[in-house]
């Protein structure tokens, strides 16, 4: 089958609100390539990088938001559709900077699609401990580092964003060997496997979408981390009666106010919950409602547009 790539140059700033976009008008999935991850992901000055730089030169100044679409009878409502919607965004939020929301086309084969993502996924360093590997590549590990082999499949959580690296640099510093975790969404179960590797005796993940429960337990096979991590498709919180040391939550801010206080029935004694997920126009909202349920603020963080909590 033969697929339309659509390619939207755009920014940082504007790469989620594109990629919802895309997604929302039927895209098989979405890429972004923006040459500031790579930055983010280098080692501290004096060591070797882990991100080939030559891949920010190739990506360019211009954030590039790709969706992939079946070349079939709908393809040129498909587009004319994301064209009038691009066109709208300006007005709809005058306050983000959009870029120049360009348009690019290129025809590729489905075989070509499934592969073309993967050159520009390279191993990258998470918080202080943690590194990423595709299965595709390949790492030597340095003294101290906890190397998470992945493969994303279909499901949400590469690893490279902000709200992503903040929750695995939160659970580094509040995770304590023999704890039990929770992780609710864990889409391919990194935060999971961070909490794992670094002492966690049980880990339970778990996540709505059944094609992520799925990927995550594969990555969790794949790493050999079958004996701490259990992964279940389903509402966690409706499901199980289990209460853990330490619950992880990368989703939403609208689910974290939803969940909160069932986040805090689920918690053992001074336990901790780590969020994000949360727009930072969010934030003071979902502080609120933290409150609200019982929570005291530890330790609040911000990356870019986004916010991260871990609360007691």
């Amino acid at each position: 089958m033969k697929w339309l790539k659509l390619t939207v140059l755009t920014t940082t700033l504007a790469s989620d609100i594109i990629s919802q976009l895309l997604i929302s008008e039927g895209s098989a999935g979405v890429m972004i390539e923006d040459k500031n991850d790579v930055a983010l992901n280098q080692r501290p000055e004096g060591q070797w990088d882990i991100i080939d730089e030559d891949i920010a030169r190739r990506i360019g100044d211009d954030v590039k938001v790709s969706g992939y679409y079946p070349e079939d009878e709908r393809i040129k409502d498909t587009v004319a559709n994301i064209k009038a919607r691009l066109a709208s965004l300006r007005p709809l939020a005058p306050e983000v900077d959009m870029g120049k929301l360009e348009l690019k086309f290129d025809d590729i084969d489905e075989e070509d699609w499934a592969e073309s993502w993967k050159k520009s996924y390279k191993p990258f360093r998470l918080g202080r401990h943690i590194v990423i590997c595709p299965g595709w590549e390949s790492y030597s590990p340095d003294e101290g580092d906890k190397v998470i082999t992945i493969d994303p499949g279909m499901a949400f959580g590469t690893g490279t964003h902000e709200t992503t690296r903040m929750c695995v640099a939160l659970i580094e510093e509040y995770i304590k060997p023999g704890m039990t975790a929770l992780d609710i969404g864990t889409g391919t179960g990194i935060l999971a496997m961070t909490a794992a590797l670094m002492g966690a005796k049980s880990v339970l993940a778990s996540d709505i979408d059944p094609m992520a429960a799925r990927v995550a337990a594969e990555n969790v096979k794949i790493n050999g981390l079958e004996d701490r991590i259990s992964c279940a498709c389903g509402d966690l919180f409706e499901k199980a009666d289990v209460t853990a040391d330490l619950i992880s939550a990368n989703i939403i801010a609208d689910v974290i106010i939803f969940i909160a206080a069932d986040a805090k029935r689920h918690l053992n004694a001074n336990g901790v919950f780590i969020c994000s997920g949360i727009a930072r126009e969010r934030e003071d909202e979902t502080i609120d409602a933290l409150k609200t349920a019982g929570f005291e603020s530890l330790d609040v963080r911000h990356e870019g547009e986004w916010t991260a909590i871990a609360c007691r």
